[in-house]
């Protein structure tokens, strides 16, 4: 991962920009064209670098989510983690210092397939998913700075 990586990954995590060509507008902003832009985000998603590009709805404004939460051996939990992460209705997990200490949110066209996704969670690791549905929202910036 060179400099320009980095850049891509630190810079364009919010304020994707809404233009007919965002990738030529990024390329212009680091001095590559529209067609190197595209290049690198494909090598770093294949990478493993970057899981989406994609828009972030408010919750439940288009289709439904929830906050779940499971309570994993600390011995299972990369095994559980890969579990929960692939599917491709949960956008992110991360690991919490708690009892529950693997978290990730549920996004789905419907409440039924939220449902379904969690029963399916809890049906192949064994272990019962907590859904936290959202009562009140809050927002909370995820983008964070990678390098200094």
């Amino acid at each position: 991962m060179d400099a320009l990586d980095q850049r891509l990954l630190d810079e364009f995590q919010r304020d994707f920009g809404l233009t007919p060509r965002p990738y030529a507008d990024i390329g212009a902003r680091l001095g590559l064209d529209e067609a190197e832009v595209i290049d690198r985000l494909r090598r770093l998603t294949g990478a493993g670098a970057i899981r989406r590009i994609g828009p972030v709805f408010r919750p439940n404004r288009v289709g439904a989510s929830t906050l779940a939460a499971l309570a994993v051996p600390p011995d299972r939990l990369e095994e559980i983690a890969a579990v929960v992460g692939g599917y491709a209705e949960v956008n992110h997990n991360y690991a919490r210092e708690h009892h529950l200490n693997l978290w990730f949110v549920v996004t789905a066209p419907d409440a039924g397939r939220v449902g379904e996704v969690l029963e399916e969670i809890a049906r192949s690791t064994g272990l019962t998913p907590l859904d936290l549905p959202l009562e009140r929202d809050f927002h909370v910036d995820l983008g964070f700075r990678l390098w200094n």
